[in-house]
């Protein structure tokens, strides 16, 4: 992969001749991190307002123009900024909708190291916050035959409304009754291959010539419709997944011996000897790489499916013994159309800036940041927001109640 160009600028004269504007077309906000000043500016173009971010190494005394990656917030009317940690800066949109007000800006999370090392340049990543927690998606992989399809089917036919599948990519065009969206996301191959790049994609494989694969956002598109996510894929799939920054919990269906599997292959009657054969090759090496690379959390030996369905059920907390309400909360953040945040501690405090006078108004609102997951490039989840009586910031804390 070549290197990718840092561009840099030597100062405000040559920035603007180079094309890069240090004042931004709306207004911006600069937050100082170790020997990096982040400049987030608002750029407004007929009423639509983008985020764009520009970096200057003091250390170096230069403009720094970073990569992007991740979905950036849009369509808002202004925005305040602070900085959580060295590694993330919270944006806060004024104007926009309850879902889409809270965005993490990552500068050296672990997405982020990877990202610059495969780049060769600057990063910087955008992830969605959003309220509550979710459990994790689950990999569930084994060779053909092995009766994964079976336990998933069985899995969705018993929970319903819990669980759904992610909707992959794909560069082949439609056939016909096939519907963008359902069977597939369409696309072209140079997109597909700009965001495979851009690390959007957990995994990809080429197919008679035509690539597909699982993205981060179809994924976390599951999850923000209250379902756990599941995704059925071979061993060089999952782990692509585990190095990937998504948390899952990996599972791997067994054969109870290669003589039951090639039964059960027979039994089938859907392939020919020669086929079954090359089958039974590729689950040797599937079955010798999933008990020895450390991707899979947990075995499960399928020799009789209603047992092993009932330990499927029992790792996934389905049997009672484990708490499995844990899903994000399907209403927004309510936020003053204008506002100004302070930070103390894990918890941001978010008030009316009109008021002027220092203290939270009662539509006053605290982010409690302490418990949050995820991150680039799809969401940022474990926000918890609580609403504050009209004390002083350093008193409201003791007395804040979460927001349903």
């Amino acid at each position: 992969m070549g290197e990718a160009p840092v561009f840099y600028v030597e100062n405000l004269k040559d920035r603007v001749s180079n094309g890069f504007n240090l004042r931004f077309k709306g207004f911006e906000t600069s937050i100082d991190v170790g020997d990096k000043t982040f400049v987030i500016g608002s750029n407004n173009n007929d009423s639509i307002s983008s985020i764009e971010v520009q970096i200057y190494d003091k250390s170096r005394g230069k403009w720094v123009i970073p990569t992007v990656l991740g979905t950036e917030p849009k369509r808002y009317e202004g925005h305040s900024a602070i900085l959580l940690n060295e590694d993330r800066i919270m944006v806060i949109t004024w104007g926009s909708t309850p879902d889409d007000c809270i965005w993490f800006l990552e500068m050296d999370t672990e997405y982020v190291k990877q990202q610059k090392k495969a780049l060769g340049t600057e990063v910087i990543a955008w992830s969605k916050g959003v309220r509550g927690d979710a459990e994790k998606p689950v990999v569930i992989s084994g060779p053909s035959g092995v009766g994964k399809g079976t336990l998933i089917n069985m899995l969705m036919k018993e929970f319903p409304t819990m669980f759904g599948f992610s909707v992959s990519h794909t560069t082949r065009a439609p056939r016909s009754m096939e519907k963008n969206g359902v069977h597939y996301h369409f696309t072209e191959r140079s997109i597909m291959e700009k965001d495979i790049k851009d690390g959007k994609f957990l995994e990809f494989a080429s197919v008679h010539g035509n690539l597909y694969g699982t993205s981060i956002e179809a994924v976390e598109a599951v999850t923000d419709s209250g379902k756990r996510c599941i995704l059925d894929i071979d061993v060089q799939g999952a782990k692509s997944v585990r190095a990937s920054s998504l948390d899952a919990v990996f599972i791997f269906i067994s054969p109870p011996s290669m003589a039951k599997l090639e039964e059960r292959l027979h039994l089938r009657g859907t392939e020919t000897e020669e086929q079954i054969q090359k089958r039974l090759r590729n689950a040797k090496a599937e079955i010798e790489q999933g008990k020895s690379l450390g991707i899979f959390d947990h075995i499960l030996c399928n020799d009789h499916l209603e047992k092993c369905y009932d330990n499927l059920k029992k790792l996934l907390g389905l049997d009672g013994t484990t708490p499995t309400n844990l899903k994000p909360s399907s209403k927004g953040i309510n936020l003053p159309s204008k506002h100004a945040a302070s930070k103390i501690n894990n918890k941001i405090l978010v008030k009316s800036e009109a008021l002027g006078s220092g203290n939270p108004s009662k539509n006053s609102i605290v982010l409690d940041v302490s418990l949050l997951k995820g991150g680039a490039p799809g969401r940022t989840r474990g926000l918890n927001v609580f609403a504050v009586d009209p004390n002083p910031f350093s008193d409201c804390l003791n007395g804040i109640h979460k927001l349903s």
